[in-house]
C-alpha cells in the first residue's frame, strides 16, 4: 500500500481527535540537546523567522487573537492606542498567565505631533485599610509579605490607564476596542501552550495551604474541569470576563472604578477577609510621566520613572557604554561576563532607590549620569568576578506580557501589562472573570526603606516597556516581558542591535543570559555572585570561559523573558516576536 493510499484508507476522525504531545515529559524526542532547528536560506542561523514588514501599521504581541484584534482595529481606521487597548484586552483573555483587567499597565508612545516620547504609569496603590503593622503580622518566614492572597493585592491599575490613553489618542469609539475581547471570551479559544503549562502550574500554587490564599474556589470555578486545568488546543471560554468586559465597553473605564464592578469587589474582599474597598478603587488616577534618556553609541534609549525599574536599563547601558563589547565578540564570555556586572551594579542601585516617588525622590539624575557610569565601570575586572559589587555612592518573580503597536500616522506604542507572578494573587472575584495582581508583595518591611509598605503607596514595580530614537525621531518600540529580566534583556537586545548588528528578529532569537542573585526592593539578599542562567544556544567555549571565571552557571528554562519589537524606516514598519512565546507579528 502506498502512502496515499494508506492515508485514505485510514479514517479521519484518527487524526483530527489525535491529542499531541505537548510537554517534554509526554514525548522524549521533545528534549534533544543535540538537535537544531531548521536551517533558513538567510539571516542568522538561529533566527525563527524574518521580521514582518508593512507600510500602514505593525503590530506584535504574545498571543496571535491579540495581534490579530490590533490589526482589525488599525484597518478600520483607529491609532496605535485603539488597538493597543484591543490587543491588551484580548491577552486579558487569552494570556491571563501574564496580565488582565486586575493587574498594572505602563506604556510609553511616540507622539507624531508632539515629536516626542510620552510616559504613563498606570500603576495602584495599596488598600487603605491595610497597615504596615498587619503587614508585619502576616509577613512569611523571611519578614516579607506573602506572594500570594489579600496582603499581596494593589489597586488594579490597568483599565484607567487605557481610559486615559484612549481619551487623549483614541480615535475609534471605546465600545469598539472590546469587540474582540468579547466576541473570545463568549465563544471561546484554543488555549496556547505556554498559557496551558502555567495555568496547570499555578492551580498548583493557589491549592497549596503553605501560599494563604484565602479562597481558590472562584479560580476552579473558571480554570478547572473535571479535576483538570486545559490542555494545549483546548477551546476555553470565560463568560464572566466576557461581562465584566462588557460593563467596561458600556459603561468606559471608570465603570471599573464604580459601579458593579467595584460593588462586587468590596463585596468579595468583605467575604474573604481582605482590605481593597470602593473607596480604594475610586481613588485610582493614571499619571503621566516623563520618560529619561540616555544615549548608548547613538541610540537613545528611554526609560520611564520609578515607581518602575526602566531606569535600571539606562544604567545597565551606561555602563556597557565603556567597554569595547564589539570587540570583545558576540556571545563571548569577556561580552556577557561585562554585561553581567553591569547588571549587578545597576541592580544594588534598584534595590536602594526605586519607590514611589510620591513618597521618596531617589538621587536619578546623578545615577543616570555618565560620570556616575564611569565610576561603576571601573571596578568591573575581565579575569574575576566582583565580590562584593559595592553599593554605589548616591546622594541621599513574574511575569508579565509586552506588545507594541505602530499605525499609519507614526504614533508607536509600547505597552506593558502584569499581574506580577504570573497570575498574580489567586483570587478572583465572584463572576467577574478575572484575578487580581500581587504587586504588593513587591514592598518592603524594613525601617527606613525608600519602598516600606504604607497604606494608599504604589510599590515598586519591575515592568517596564522600552523605546528607542535616533536624532529626534522614532527608531524602535520595543520590551522583554518577565519580572528582574526586563531591565537584562532591554540591556541585551540594544546591545544586539547596536554592538552587533543584528536586525530586528535576530536580536530576539539570540541566545540570552540571566542573573539572578544581589539585592531586592523588597529589602531581600539573593546572594553574591547569585547564578548566571545561560540559554542551550550559548557557545560550549563561552559557557566553559565563564565558569573559570567563577560565574555559578545554571539553564533554567523560562526565565529569559519574551520580546516583542517594531522598528521604524522610512515609509514602513518591520515588527518582530519571541519565538519563546505564543505570539505573532503581523504587519501590513
Amino acid at each position: 500500500m502506498n502512502r496515499r493510499t494508506f492515508f485514505a484508507a485510514v479514517p479521519a476522525a484518527a487524526f483530527a481527535n489525535r491529542v499531541f504531545a505537548t510537554a517534554r515529559q509526554e514525548n522524549p524526542n521533545r528534549d534533544r540537546p543535540d538537535v537544531h532547528g531548521g536551517d533558513r536560506i538567510d539571516g542568522a542561523t538561529w533566527a525563527s523567522r524574518s521580521a514582518a514588514w508593512g507600510i500602514h501599521g505593525a503590530a506584535a504581541t504574545a498571543h496571535p487573537l491579540a495581534t490579530l484584534a490590533a490589526i482589525e482595529m488599525l484597518k478600520a481606521g483607529g491609532s496605535a492606542v485603539d488597538a493597543a487597548v484591543a490587543a491588551n484586552a484580548v491577552l486579558g483573555f487569552g494570556e491571563p498567565i501574564s496580565c488582565g483587567v486586575g493587574g498594572d499597565c505602563f506604556a510609553m508612545l511616540w507622539d507624531p505631533k508632539q515629536k516626542k516620547v510620552m510616559g504613563i504609569n498606570g500603576s495602584g496603590r495599596s488598600p487603605k485599610g491595610l497597615t504596615l503593622e498587619e503587614q508585619r503580622r502576616r509577613a512569611n518566614a523571611k519578614g516579607l509579605i506573602n506572594s500570594y492572597g489579600a496582603v499581596s493585592v494593589s489597586v488594579p491599575g490597568a483599565v484607567d490607564a487605557w481610559w486615559t490613553l484612549h481619551g487623549r489618542y483614541g480615535k475609534l469609539p471605546w465600545k469598539t476596542l472590546f469587540e474582540p475581547a468579547i466576541r473570545h471570551a463568549t465563544e471561546g479559544a484554543p488555549i496556547v501552550q505556554n498559557v496551558a503549562y502555567y495555568v496547570g502550574s499555578y492551580q498548583r500554587i493557589y491549592s497549596n495551604p503553605a501560599n494563604k490564599v484565602e479562597e481558590i474556589a472562584n479560580f476552579n470555578s473558571v480554570w478547572v474541569k473535571d479535576g483538570k486545568t486545559p490542555v494545549e488546543g483546548e477551546v476555553f471560554r470565560n463568560p464572566g470576563l466576557a461581562h465584566t468586559y462588557k460593563l467596561i465597553a458600556e459603561g468606559g473605564g471608570r465603570a471599573f472604578y464604580e459601579g458593579e464592578i467595584a460593588d462586587r469587589i468590596e463585596a468579595y474582599f468583605k467575604r474573604i477577609g481582605g482590605w481593597m474597598t470602593k473607596a480604594d478603587l475610586a481613588a485610582h488616577h493614571t499619571e503621566w510621566v516623563e520618560p529619561k534618556s540616555v544615549n548608548y553609541r547613538g541610540m537613545d534609549v528611554w526609560g520611564l520613572p520609578p515607581n518602575s525599574q526602566g531606569f535600571v536599563t539606562l544604567q545597565m547601558l551606561n555602563i556597557m557604554e565603556q567597554f569595547d563589547l564589539k570587540g570583545m565578540g558576540f556571545q563571548s564570555a569577556q561580552a556577557l561576563h561585562h554585561q553581567v556586572e553591569a547588571k549587578r551594579l545597576a541592580f544594588e542601585d534598584r534595590a536602594r532607590f526605586y519607590a514611589d516617588p510620591h513618597f521618596y525622590q531617589g538621587p536619578f539624575d546623578h545615577l543616570l549620569s555618565k560620570d556616575y557610569a564611569k565610576e561603576r565601570a571601573r571596578r568591573i575586572r575581565p579575569d574575576r568576578i566582583l565580590t562584593p559589587t559595592y553599593k554605589g555612592q548616591a546622594p541621599f518573580h513574574g511575569d508579565t506580557t509586552y506588545f507594541t503597536v505602530a499605525d499609519k500616522d507614526g504614533m508607536m506604542v509600547s505597552q506593558i501589562q502584569s499581574n506580577y507572578r504570573g497570575m498574580g494573587s489567586g483570587l478572583m472575584p465572584d463572576g467577574l472573570g478575572f484575578i487580581f495582581q500581587n504587586r504588593g508583595e513587591l514592598f518592603a518591611l524594613r525601617d527606613g526603606h525608600p519602598n516600606l509598605y504604607a497604606p494608599g503607596k504604589r510599590p515598586f514595580q519591575t515592568i517596564i516597556p522600552g523605546f528607542a530614537t535616533h536624532e529626534g525621531e522614532p527608531l524602535m518600540s520595543f520590551g522583554v516581558m518577565g519580572g528582574d529580566m526586563q531591565p537584562q534583556g532591554q540591556a541585551q537586545i540594544v546591545s544586539n542591535i547596536v554592538d552587533y548588528g543584528l536586525g530586528l528578529q535576530e536580536a530576539g532569537d539570540s541566545p540570552r543570559w540571566h542573573h539572578e542573585g544581589g539585592p531586592e526592593p523588597t529589602g531581600e539578599e539573593l546572594g553574591d555572585p547569585g547564578k548566571l542562567n545561560l540559554e542551550t544556544g550559548v557557545p560550549a567555549a563561552t559557557r566553559k570561559a565563564l565558569a573559570d571565571l567563577g560565574w555559578p552557571l545554571a539553564a533554567n528554562p523560562g526565565v529569559y523573558g519574551g520580546y516583542e519589537a517594531i522598528w521604524k524606516h522610512p515609509g514602513r514598519y518591520a515588527a518582530a516576536t519571541e519565538m519563546r512565546k505564543d505570539g505573532t507579528a503581523l504587519a501590513y
